[in-house]
C-alpha cells in the first residue's frame, strides 16, 4: 500500500534507524542476556516483550497486571494487546510504547448526506500510560472542523480547522489548515475524545474529497500528501503506519519516596528517574553498564574491552567496573587511548617536548585568528540579515510614512527598534520572561535600558503580501491615544518576522479575575459596570474616532487587561483589520475564539463593527453571571451562554443566572437594563444590534442610577474608583502575595469543563485560535 507513496516511509525509517542505534549501545531494556522472569515468554507473534512487561494474563509475568500483554492467538501471527482490551501494541521502548491508531472517519455523498463516519476515543485514567506530547491531533480534509478534548490531571481541550476550495490550493507537506490542520497536545495527558463536523457537508468538494479525517498519532511518523484526500487507503494506511505513543511509569511514587518503599522497581547498578508527564518513575541502568534494570540482580557491567578494543595497539585495556582503564606497554609513555595521546617509544629521538610546545603555540594562534575571522564574517552576515529582513518587513515604507506630515505627530511617540536592543531586554527571550502565549505569536516581558518595562509581541508568521499594510496599521495604531487601550510604543522590522511593543499592563486579564478572583471585594457590580463601560468606550473611540476606524475582531474578557488601578486596557490587536472609510464592512478570512464570534461574521466572512458588539455582549454577560462562554458539560440549552442568557432574559429568569453578590449589590432595574443591553447586543441579525458608542452610553446612564434594591447594602453616595486608590492598593498587595506572577497577556483557547465538546447547532462557531 505504502509503495506508491515512499515519502510517507522517511518519518518511520528515521524512527527505525533511531532504535538501531539505541541498540547499538546494548542499554536498552529489550538487550542483554535476561529480558524476563524465569520461566516467561519474551515474544508475542512478532512483537519482544521484556519485563516490567509479560506476555499473558495472569501469569506474574510482569510487574503489575497493567503491564500484562494480552496475546490474542486467534490471529496469524498471534497480536499483542495492552491490558485494556482493544489497543494492539507495535514497540516497547525504555520509555514508553507505540499501539495501532484510531482513526475518525466523516463521508458525505454529492447531496450532503452523510454516508459514514465513527467518531474515536481512548481512556487510559486507570492505567499508567499517557499520551507522549510527541503525538499531535491531525484533521485532514477540506471542509472539516474538530475538537479534541481529555484530562492531564486539568481539562483541556483544543481543535482544528481545515478548509480549501479547490484541489491546487494543497500543499504537499504543509498542515496548517489548509486541507491538512495539526494541533499539539499536552504532556502527561489520560484521555482523549475526537468530535468531527464538517462545516457544509463537503457539498463543494466533494469530488475530489468526499471524507474527512482526525486522528492522534506521532507527528514524525506522518506527511500529509495532496492525494490524500481522496485515497480510498487512507482510514487503513494511517491506521497501520501512524501509531500512537504512550508514555509508562512505575507506581505512583516519585523516586525519592519510591526508594523507602519495599516495592522500589530499580534493581543493582541502575538509578530511578521520575516521570516528568505525570506520577512514577523509570529506572535506567547506570552509565558503563547494561541490561534489564528490573531484573535482579540488575545491570551487568559492560566490557569495553571485547570487541572494539578503545585503547592503543601498544597498550593493555583492562575492564573494571562501569569503565575501563589503558596503560602503555613497557617502554612507552602516554595515556593509552585510541582518543588521547595513546602510546609514545621512550626511546625516540624525536625533540617531543619542543614539538608539543611549538605546535601548541601554532595551534593556539591558528584557533585565535580563525575564530576571529569567524566572527566577523558571522557579525557582517547577522548585520546583512537584520537589514535583509528590514527591508522585506517594510522598514523603508515605515520610514517614509512616518516622515511626511500626515504622520509626523506619531513620530515622537513611535520608535523603530533594533533587534539587539529588544534581545537585551528580554534576556534573549528567556522563558522566564514569557508572559503569555496565543494564536498569532509569543509576548515577552521586556525592561528597555531606561528600566521602562513593556510587552514584546513575537509574532509567528509574517505573510509578505500584508506587508503594506502591516506597515500602514502600525502607523495608525501608534497613533491611537485613549486611556483604555493598550498602547502601542513601536516596533522592530530586524527580525524575520516583526516584533511589536506595547506598554505593560500589571494586573492581569478580566478573565481571570472573572473566573478565578471573584470573592476579591474590590470586584464589585459597580467596578464591574465601570471597567465594562470603560472598555466599551475603547472600543467606541476604535470604531468611529479614530483616523481610519479599527475593527478588533477579538473581543474577550481575556484581551481586556487591568492596570495597576483597575482600569480596564484593550489588548491583543493581533486580528483587528482596518476599515477604508469608504466602506463599512471587510471581507476576511474568519477569525476568532470559540463562544465570543459573531455567528453572523461567521457563515457571511463579512466583518463590521457589530462583529465587536457581538463578542462584547458575551463579555457582559461573563461579568453578569461568572459563567464561562462554553460549558460543554451542562445541559444542553445552558453549554452556550449567549443563547442561554438571551434565553433567561425572553423568560423573565435574568436573577435565576446572575451571581449572588450582583443581586446583593445591584438595583432591579440596573439589573434589567444591563440584562437588556446584552440581549441587544447578542442580536444574531448585526442590524439589529446597537453601534458601540451606544453600548458605552448606555453602561454610562446604568452606572448613574440611584440604587434602590430592596436587600441591597447601604453604600455611600457618590463613591467612585479614584476615591478608593489606596484601598485598591492595600488589595493590590493582597492579590499579589496570593496570586505571585499572573500570565498577563495569555489568549485563552481552552474549554475547562471536562467531557467531549459538542458544536453548537445554532452558532457553528470555528475554533478557537
Amino acid at each position: 500500500m505504502l509503495l506508491r507513496n515512499p515519502l510517507f516511509l522517511l518519518p518511520l525509517l528515521l524512527i527505525i534507524v533511531s532504535s538501531a542505534s539505541a541498540a547499538i549501545s546494548l542499554k536498552s531494556i529489550a538487550k542483554g542476556p535476561n529480558i524476563t522472569k524465569p520461566g516467561c515468554s519474551n515474544k508475542c507473534g512478532n512483537l519482544t516483550v521484556p519485563y516490567p512487561f509479560g506476555v499473558g494474563l495472569g501469569t506474574g509475568c510482569s510487574i503489575d497486571p497493567w503491564f500484562n500483554i494480552n496475546c490474542n492467538t486467534s490471529f496469524n501471527p498471534p497480536k499483542p494487546f495492552i491490558n485494556t482490551g482493544n489497543l494492539e501494541v507495535i514497540d516497547i521502548l525504555d520509555n514508553g510504547i507505540r499501539i495501532k491508531n484510531w482513526v475518525s472517519t466523516s463521508c458525505y455523498n454529492q447531496l450532503g448526506n452523510k454516508t459514514s463516519g465513527n467518531p474515536i476515543g481512548i481512556n487510559l485514567a486507570t492505567t499508567p500510560f499517557t499520551f507522549s506530547d510527541t503525538n499531535k491531533f491531525t484533521i485532514l480534509g477540506c471542509d472539516e472542523l474538530a475538537l479534541i478534548a481529555g484530562t492531564q490531571g486539568r481539562n483541556f481541550t483544543t481543535g482544528c480547522v481545515s478548509l480549501c476550495s479547490k484541489k491546487e490550493d494543497v500543499i504537499d507537506g504543509d498542515c496548517t489548515g489548509i486541507g491538512c490542520c495539526q494541533t499539539a497536545i499536552p504532556t502527561g495527558l489520560k484521555t482523549f475524545a475526537g468530535n468531527l463536523g464538517s462545516l457544509n457537508n463537503h457539498t463543494g468538494v466533494v469530488n475530489f474529497n468526499p471524507c474527512g479525517y482526525a486522528f492522534l498519532g506521532e507527528q514524525d511518523s506522518f506527511v500529509f500528501h495532496t492525494s490524500d484526500l481522496s485515497d480510498p487507503n487512507f482510514y487503513n494506511r494511517t491506521i497501520d503506519n501512524v501509531p500512537i505513543f504512550l508514555d509508562w511509569a512505575i507506581g505512583t511514587l516519585n523516586c525519592s519516596e519510591a526508594q523507602k518503599s519495599p516495592n522500589y522497581a530499580c534493581q543493582g547498578n541502575s538509578q530511578c528517574v521520575d516521570y516528568e508527564g505525570g506520577v512514577g518513575y523509570r529506572c535506567n541502568c547506570t552509565e558503563g553498564y547494561q541490561g534489564n534494570p528490573y531484573l535482579s540482580p540488575g545491570c551487568s557491567d559492560i566490557n569495553e574491552c571485547e570487541g572494539n578494543n578503545p585503547c592503543d595497539e601498544n597498550a593493555i585495556c583492562t575492564n573494571n567496573l562501569g569503565n575501563f582503564s589503558c596503560s602503555c606497554r613497557h617502554g612507552y609513555t602516554g595515556d593509552g587511548r585510541k582518543e588521547g595521546k595513546g602510546c609514545i617509544a621512550q626511546s625516540s629521538q624525536f625533540p617531543v617536548l619542543k614539538f608539543s610546545l611549538g605546535f601548541g603555540f601554532g595551534f593556539l594562534c591558528l584557533v585565535m585568528g580563525s575564530s576571529w575571522i569567524y566572527f566577523s564574517i558571522k557579525k557582517r552576515k547577522l548585520i546583512k540579515k537584520r537589514e535583509k529582513f528590514f527591508q522585506q518587513n517594510g522598514g523603508l515604507l515605515l520610514k517614509q510614512q512616518m516622515s511626511t506630515s500626515e504622520h509626523q505627530d506619531s513620530v515622537d511617540r513611535a520608535k523603530i527598534f533594533t533587534a539587539e536592543e529588544l534581545e537585551i531586554a528580554t534576556n534573549h527571550y528567556a522563558e522566564d520572561r514569557i508572559l503569555g502565549k496565543g494564536g498569532y505569536g509569543t509576548v515577552y516581558k521586556g525592561i528597555l535600558s531606561d528600566n521602562k518595562i513593556v510587552a514584546i509581541k513575537k509574532s509567528r508568521i509574517m505573510d509578505e503580501s500584508q506587508i503594506e499594510q502591516f506597515i500602514n496599521e502600525v502607523v495608525i495604531l501608534t497613533r491611537v491615544n485613549h486611556r483604555n487601550v493598550v498602547k502601542l510604543l513601536g516596533c522592530c522590522l530586524e527580525t524575520e518576522v516583526p516584533l511589536l511593543v506595547y506598554e505593560f499592563v500589571s494586573n492581569g486579564t478580566l478573565l481571570h479575575h472573572i473566573h478565578a478572583s471573584r470573592d476579591m471585594s474590590w470586584f464589585s457590580w459597580e467596578n464591574r459596570l465601570r471597567i465594562a463601560a470603560e472598555a466599551a468606550g475603547a472600543l467606541a473611540y476604535l470604531h468611529s474616532s479614530a483616523s481610519i476606524p479599527i475593527i478588533h475582531r477579538d473581543v474577550k474578557s481575556a484581551n481586556i487587561l487591568l492596570d495597576e488601578y483597575y482600569t480596564a486596557k484593550i489588548s491583543d490587536f493581533g486580528a483587528s483589520r482596518l476599515v477604508p472609510l469608504d466602506q463599512t464592512q471587510v471581507t476576511t478570512l474568519v477569525q476568532g475564539t470559540l463562544g465570543y464570534l459573531d455567528p453572523e461574521y461567521f457563515h457571511s466572512s463579512q466583518l463590521t463593527e457589530k462583529s465587536d458588539v457581538y463578542s462584547f455582549g458575551v463579555v457582559l454577560a461573563e461579568l453578569m453571571t461568572g459563567r464561562k462562554p462554553l460549558s460543554p458539560t451542562k445541559v444542553e440549552q445552558e453549554r452556550n451562554l449567549a443563547t442561554f442568557f438571551v434565553m433567561s432574559v425572553k423568560e423573565n429568569r435574568l436573577f435565576q443566572i446572575v451571581e449572588p453578590r450582583i443581586l446583593r449589590e445591584g438595583t432591579l432595574e440596573q439589573l434589567q437594563e444591563v440584562g437588556e443591553l446584552v440581549k441587544r447586543c447578542l442580536k444574531l441579525v448585526g442590524e439589529e444590534r446597537p453601534k458601540m458608542k451606544e453600548v458605552a452610553m448606555e453602561l454610562e446612564r446604568v452606572r448613574k442610577l440611584v440604587k434602590r434594591h430592596p436587600w441591597a447594602q447601604q453604600q455611600q453616595e457618590g463613591q467612585n474608583i479614584e476615591e478608593n486608590v489606596s484601598l485598591l492598593n492595600e488589595e493590590t498587595d493582597l492579590y499579589n502575595a496570593s496570586y505571585q506572577r499572573s500570565d498577563l497577556y495569555t489568549v485563552s483557547i481552552n474549554i475547562n469543563d471536562s467531557g467531549t465538546p459538542v458544536l453548537d447547532s445554532r452558532m457553528r462557531n470555528p475554533m478557537p485560535r
